[in-house]
């Protein structure tokens, strides 16, 4: 669902969540939070929510196959295929084909091949998204998602004749505690750089890179919005909130995964479980994680909205 304010020819703050469908929760009140400013003259804002409704209904970060949208936006013509030949190793590690146990050595393990190879290395293998197992984690998908061709048939209405375009994705799960970052992917003008530092502030910033809080990752969401709206002065920023510790993380996602494949489905506890673990991970119901992530999600959009307004 897309909301946005009539005038077409206007700048537009474009926010979108759900991406992973977990991480709706954030995204969703976001929105509503930043409902209670209205864009400033001159400004429309472009609202779209819940990017992937299955995973956010089922609680999982993958769509109905098991797709990670923000691996599955390849380029046209690029194929749905290949993964790093490290994710083939770690695979039996991270996709067991049995249900949970109440003792898993998971994470022992895991320190064992930070320790081992480096965590830059091993994060790049495992998230950078493959196209080979497809009920693995970061499962990029064999072809293109409907989502895909949502977006393409969309966004050029939704965005109207704007020549200037900044565009917030939010995301949960990366960084420290209840602290945020914008990644950047793909790389920024020195124009639309200047504009970022001066509204959003440099310490903030961080390139998409392995020995950063993230990781390069092909078929992202939002290098594809971009690419495909290179008339316009598109500013992609990916807004990612921190929770909890990378390992802990990476093994929530694997129960999760785990349960939904391999247990007994929705009757069973542990698939409960793991699903309202997955939903702690990415949306943690600390009141005051909650309270700050929101506000200042919500001010994200204000000082892009009066970036716009000044140029």
């Amino acid at each position: 669902m897309a909301l946005s304010s009539s005038g077409g020819s206007k700048p537009v703050v474009l926010l979108t969540s759900g991406v992973h469908g977990v991480e709706g929760f954030v995204g969703s009140a976001i929105q509503i939070k930043a409902f209670e400013r209205p864009p400033p003259p001159g400004v429309r804002f472009v609202f779209v929510h819940a990017i992937n409704p299955f995973g956010f209904a089922h609680l999982r970060r993958g769509d109905q196959d098991n797709v990670d949208l923000n691996r599955n936006f390849l380029d046209e013509g690029q194929p749905h295929a290949g993964s790093d030949p490290f994710y083939e190793n770690l695979d039996p590690l991270l996709n067991p084909p049995s249900p949970p146990g109440r003792f898993d050595t998971f994470s022992a393990r895991a320190f064992w091949n930070i320790m081992h190879y480096g965590l830059p290395p091993l994060r790049q293998a495992i998230a950078a998204g493959q196209y080979d197992f497809p009920k693995g984690l970061f499962f990029g998908g064999s072809v293109p998602s409907p989502v895909q061709a949502i977006f393409r048939e969309n966004l050029p209405h939704w965005l109207g004749d704007a020549c200037r375009v900044v565009h917030l994705d939010v995301h949960t799960g990366l960084g420290p505690w209840a602290t945020h970052k914008l990644l950047i992917d793909p790389p920024l003008t020195p124009d639309q750089m200047k504009h970022a530092t001066d509204w959003f502030g440099p310490e903030v910033l961080q390139p998409s890179l392995m020995d950063g809080v993230a990781y390069h990752s092909p078929g992202g969401f939002g290098p594809w919005c971009a690419a495909n709206n290179s008339h316009r002065d598109y500013l992609f920023l990916c807004a990612e909130f921190g929770t909890y510790h990378n390992v802990k993380m990476l093994a929530g996602m694997r129960k999760e995964n785990r349960a939904h494949y391999w247990s007994n489905g929705p009757s069973d506890p542990r698939y409960l479980r793991t699903k309202a673990y997955l939903k702690e991970l990415f949306c943690p119901a600390s009141p005051a994680w909650r309270k700050r992530v929101v506000e200042d999600g919500a001010e994200l959009v204000v000082r892009a909205a009066e970036g716009l307004r000044k140029l």
